[in-house]
């Protein structure tokens, strides 16, 4: 009995481990099949007008995003403009092709270490305000990839002089999203009327922020405030979800205002510390563009910049990851297949892009170009050659441990097998195999344009 009695507290450990340990998976559905016979390049197909910007997004129903059980869209915010207050219900990648801003999280939980340089609400007693605490936000910029949790409220503020422009993939089939896959945002402010044109509307419809559905005396007395204030937040807006705003002044880290809320939150922090770091203060972003993060490159075909969970951690906790490429004109990125779903978004250049299915078959042989995207799906084979003015790419993906076997270069899969293997594989002679392994044994996963010998 005390042997049986062991046994299962051990095997109870083991399962209590496993989960601890376990990143966030991918549901399997049985609806989510991929029988893709063609992927083709996509420019956006919808759009959501708004008074300080534009929401653009790719139908998620084609095949080929069902299949990676993503969707992604691309926001342009103007300058001194709001995106306003929302979250969803799958985790997102977000990569900003241009301009730059200010995001703001709010992590259920975590203290407010940040106060505004501008004080807000009514006189206290002896004619002093109530500083504006709020949570940390982060100054994000082009070429920087930004990891957006399920379920976190978010906003995000152009306090630039240029526009600001990013493209944003959500994971659907992520194993924090357990409704269906179709893209959901719930918006805390903000709406689209009645009556107003949209080509994401029906006639008659209309899109409110989740707030102004619940009764407002409900809602009055859960805010403590009166009704006539509450008839305001709930007001159908016809600002949309993205509105102008007079230019605010948001305490940012690299100004020196960082906030210790007294002798309370100092004792606090050193015990909780640990746990503010990982959860409540995780790093969110990382530049691809800095020279610094490049991980693969060759001065005569291009770099490349890999962002995962061991470059930043917080990645493992939403499954997500990316990649940055440079091809120099007339490069080749080498042939290869990867072990997630790639949806890559074409930031400059051109390029010709082959892919091919588990049965030998062509399944995309095309020519893309800056702002198109497309799914390279799980394990398919891809290449791609840089066109005359090269090409920018960047790929999102649904791991957080992204790997690739490549059939050219250092890492070739091939240039680890016996010359007979490869010889009588393909039929063809000693010399020729060892040409196969080692003709490109040096270089990477980009390789540098050749003259082909035709003979």
């Amino acid at each position: 009995m005390a042997t049986k009695l062991l046994l299962a507290i051990f095997a109870s450990l083991l399962i209590s481990y496993g989960a601890c340990q376990q990143q966030p998976l991918r549901k399997s559905r049985q609806e989510q099949q991929c029988r893709l016979l063609q992927v083709a390049a996509r420019q956006p197909s919808r759009w959501l007008e708004s008074e300080g910007g534009r929401l653009e997004m790719w139908d998620e129903n084609e095949q080929q995003f069902r299949c990676a059980g993503v969707a992604a869209f691309r926001i342009v915010v103007q300058p001194n403009s709001l995106a306003l207050p929302n979250f969803q219900t799958s985790p997102r990648l977000v990569y900003i092709l241009q301009g730059e801003g200010i995001l703001g999280m709010s992590f259920t939980g975590c203290p407010e270490t940040y106060h505004s340089s501008q004080r807000g609400g009514e006189e206290q007693a002896g004619g002093s305000r109530a500083e504006d605490m709020h949570q940390k936000v982060h100054r994000i910029r082009k070429g920087d990839i930004v990891a957006v949790p399920a379920g976190t409220a978010h906003w995000c503020y152009n306090d630039g002089s240029e526009t600001m422009v990013a493209v944003a993939v959500h994971d659907l089939n992520n194993q924090a999203n357990q409704m269906d896959q179709n893209l959901r945002t719930f918006f805390l402010a903000g709406g689209v009327p009645r009556g107003l044109t949209q080509p994401w509307l029906k006639g008659g419809e209309t899109i409110q922020n989740v707030l102004a559905a619940f009764d407002p005396e409900l809602m009055a007395e859960s805010f403590g405030v009166s009704i006539d204030t509450m008839s305001r937040l709930q007001k159908e807006d016809e600002r949309g979800f993205i509105v102008r705003v007079e230019r605010m002044k948001i305490t940012r880290p690299e100004e020196e205002e960082e906030f210790e809320a007294g002798e309370e939150h100092e004792r606090r922090e050193k015990q909780e510390n640990r746990f503010e770091r990982t959860v409540c203060n995780p790093r969110l972003h990382i530049n691809l563009d800095a020279r610094r993060e490049t991980d693969v490159f060759s001065r005569q075909a291009g770099r490349l910049t890999v962002v995962n969970e061991q470059k930043l951690p917080f990645l493992r906790f939403i499954g997500m990851s990316a990649e940055k490429g440079h091809l120099y004109p007339n490069a080749i990125y080498s042939p290869h297949w990867a072990n997630s779903h790639s949806v890559v978004y074409v930031t400059r250049g051109s390029a010709r892009v082959q892919l091919v299915g588990s049965r030998g078959q062509t399944v995309m042989d095309d020519r893309v170009g800056e702002g198109d995207m497309f799914v390279i799906p799980q394990f398919f084979a891809s290449m791609c050659r840089a066109g005359s003015d090269g090409f920018e790419f960047v790929s999102i993906k649904t791991t957080s441990s992204p790997m690739k076997s490549h059939t050219v270069g250092r890492t070739s899969v091939l240039k680890a097998m016996p010359l007979q293997v490869i010889a009588n594989s393909y039929g063809v002679s000693m010399s020729e195999a060892y040409g196969i392994k080692q003709n490109r044994g040096r270089q990477h996963v980009f390789l540098s344009p050749v003259r082909r010998d035709r003979s």
